[in-house]
């Protein structure tokens, strides 16, 4: 426990925070649990910065559930503020970034106050030998050979670790398991694996800088990393159909995760845009709470594997419009998605079909915006490497979904963050 925040419990929570006449942060952590253990070092570095002003406190949820149901703190973390003994602020939850720390401690203060707090800061600077950018398979694949090779390693992800594996629903035809897997376990394990073979994190980072040419990065606008060698493995995100409403209505009945989202779909009719192996693998995984989906499909057969094809036809909620495609995403409602207008690519007819929600899996793209550099990249954005995963900047590579390749799956990924790895490892002893 660092020397500016308190440890307190139920019993002397009215003392230390309710009857305090200042301002007081809460964080509500447990055990064995990755996004407490990536918010620690933030809230202590805040607490130092703050704690003149603002009182700092932790508590262990598990052991206080009677006060944290109380409360309405229903996961770990939660930070919560108070000022003279009432709830103030945004409550924040799960992978807390510092910056959002900061924009609730610095309404906590006075104006003159946040100017000299945050001119008290001091960067840092960390050395490295191996700096792996992304947490997903071909990161911690290739941060466990480099941990391994007695190097030392850094791997940053601006999110929790896992990448897509983790909020991917099941993973079928890895090697070792014969059944299908949960995605979200097979990312705790992997990250386990590396957390135990010596790999450092930084995780729910944001990356200020990213400058490949110097092999440095800036996390959080504090923490300078200077590294020998540099892994691009940040993965890619779902990609945009640029279809009219779409954004206005991302995480307005639009969703692009079927596992984070598919929960909300009880009795309701869900269209599905897409045909390949992720469209008709999650549409099977709706279908468990939907009553309906239709699945509008550009092409006149899916692409999907056979198994997903056989399982989904199979299924008597789900329906499919092939040869058609989504020309606007509607709100009559005002709120939410309630209806698409598809055309009907051989006749040009356009419909309106009525709908609750609205799930894309329309492909996948390189996650490279906040990576700064002239990589060589193909025409369709991804990173070009050599059979050792280099790119053409000296001292990086890339690994995973990122790379310009003809299959992107998770054994693949594996397989480039081991190349990567042993590639650098062997350069590097030299």
């Amino acid at each position: 426990m660092a020397a500016n925040t308190l440890e307190i419990g139920a019993d002397n929570f009215e003392s230390e925070v309710l009857a305090h006449a200042g301002p007081v942060a809460v964080d509500f952590y447990s055990t064995e649990c990755p996004p407490c253990e990536a918010l620690a070092p933030k809230y202590e570095a805040v607490a130092e910065l703050y704690g003149h002003d603002v009182k700092f406190v932790k508590i262990f949820r598990q052991g206080n559930r009677e006060l944290a149901e109380r409360l309405a703190v229903r996961g770990s973390p939660t930070v919560l503020f108070f000022d003279g003994g009432s709830e103030v602020g945004k409550r924040l939850s799960g992978g807390i970034k510092r910056s959002e720390l900061v924009h609730e401690l610095d309404a906590l203060v006075p104006a003159s106050r946040v100017e000299a707090i945050h001119g008290a800061v001091r960067p840092t600077e960390t050395s490295c030998d191996v700096l792996i950018l992304g947490a997903g398979p071909a990161g911690v694949t290739a941060g466990i050979y480099s941990a391994q090779a007695k190097l030392r390693t850094l791997m940053v992800d601006v999110g929790l670790g896992g990448g897509n594996l983790a909020i991917t629903h099941m993973v079928s035809n890895f090697p070792g398991f014969p059944a299908p897997q949960p995605g979200y376990l097979l990312a705790h394990q992997m990250l386990e694996h590396a957390k135990a073979a010596g790999v450092e994190t930084r995780f729910a980072a944001e990356l200020t800088q990213v400058d490949l040419e110097a092999l440095r990065v800036v996390l959080d606008g504090v923490e300078t990393i200077v590294a020998k060698k540099i892994i691009l493995a940040t993965g890619s995100s779902p990609r945009p159909i640029g279809v009219t409403g779409e954004k206005e209505y991302k995480g307005k009945g639009i969703s692009y995760c079927a596992t984070c989202d598919a929960k909300y779909t009880e009795d309701k009719h869900v269209v599905v845009i897409g045909g390949g192996n992720s469209a008709i693998e999650e549409a099977l995984f709706i279908s468990r709470f939907a009553a309906k989906i239709t699945v509008v499909h550009q092409f006149a057969e899916l692409q999907a594997n056979a198994l997903a094809q056989e399982r989904a036809f199979a299924d008597p909620k789900i329906g499919f419009l092939f040869e058609h495609e989504p020309r606007e995403f509607l709100a009559r409602n005002g709120k939410t998605v309630d209806g698409v207008v598809i055309e009907n690519l051989k006749t040009g007819e356009r419909t309106t079909l009525d709908c609750d929600s609205v799930f894309i899996f329309a492909g996948m793209q390189p996650n490279l915006d906040t990576v700064t550099g002239d990589l060589e990249l193909d025409a369709q954005g991804y990173v070009k490497v050599d059979p050792e995963m280099r790119t053409n900047l000296p001292g990086v590579y890339a690994a995973g979904d990122i790379v310009s390749k003809r299959f992107r799956q998770m054994t693949t990924a594996v397989s480039d963050g081991t190349i990567a790895s042993m590639s650098l490892a062997k350069e590097l002893a030299a």
